[in-house]
């Protein structure tokens, strides 16, 4: 394996880690969105 080609895998490697942060806040945020309309729900229906 010749210099360019780490080079890239190495690239490629560190963009598959952002991605996956990135898809974990996503999700993270996805969910506190999901529990802060159930909290209003419920505050609006008295329970």
């Amino acid at each position: 394996m010749n210099k360019t080609n780490r080079r890239a895998r190495a690239i490629a490697i560190a963009q598959t880690r952002d991605n996956a942060k990135l898809l974990a806040a996503r999700l993270l945020m996805l969910a506190m969105g999901a529990t802060a309309a159930c909290i209003a729900y419920l505050a609006v229906r008295g329970y």
